[in-house]
């Protein structure tokens, strides 16, 4: 619980089911409730990708926000796009190995949209981080042996870098943690203008 104003306690709320986002706030000592949204995930929606981005976060922070209106409430999506194509999670493992194939060897972006909504007194912040993600060149060999730990099933562009992924990575440029799920260091001074903060 953190005060948003002098006399107001305002609850933090994920609208996620990501492990790995709240992992990410736990991170930063937050306190806060997980309270996924049922916002499909259309990316056929018009727009850059950034811009897609930030309407799916907005999308997913109103839809519980609205139902918790004294609440801050925190939406995110993060997209994988490479060479101006958006690669979303794979459904099978051949789909899986098809996108790490695109990737090997080659630069790619993650872009995460964060929405933070508090809509009983209006307030709201919309933001996107990018970061350049270059992979190594790998052996179709190496690839399946990746795709055969199961770890790209959930994960858009295929990839966790926070697990066995890592070995897929050259170098990154930009924030580590928006490409696990959330920009913490941008995500800290947000916060900054509801009244929450991290550094005491």
């Amino acid at each position: 619980m953190h005060p948003v104003n002098p006399g107001i306690i305002l609850q933090i709320v994920l609208a996620s089911a990501s492990p790995r986002r709240q992992e990410l706030l736990k991170q930063i000592g937050l306190d806060f409730r997980v309270m996924p949204s049922h916002v499909t995930e259309d990316k056929e929606l018009l727009g850059t990708p950034s811009e897609l981005a930030c309407q799916l976060a907005m999308a997913k922070a109103l839809s519980v926000g609205e139902q918790l209106r004294d609440s801050l409430v925190l939406g995110a999506d993060t997209l994988v796009v490479h060479r101006g194509t958006v690669l979303g999670k794979p459904r099978t493992k051949e789909e899986a190995a098809r996108m790490l194939l695109q990737l090997q060897g080659d630069m790619h972006e993650v872009i995460t949209g964060v929405a933070l909504i508090h809509l009983e007194s209006r307030k709201k912040s919309i933001f996107h981080v990018t970061t350049r993600v270059f992979f190594k060149p790998l052996t179709e060999r190496e690839i399946w042996a990746y795709v055969a730990s199961g770890e790209p099933m959930d994960k858009a562009g295929g990839y966790g870098i926070q697990g066995l992924g890592a070995a897929l990575v050259e170098k990154i440029e930009g924030c580590y943690f928006n490409v696990v799920g959330l920009p913490l260091g941008r995500l800290v001074e947000e916060f900054k203008k509801f009244g929450v903060y991290v550094l005491k």
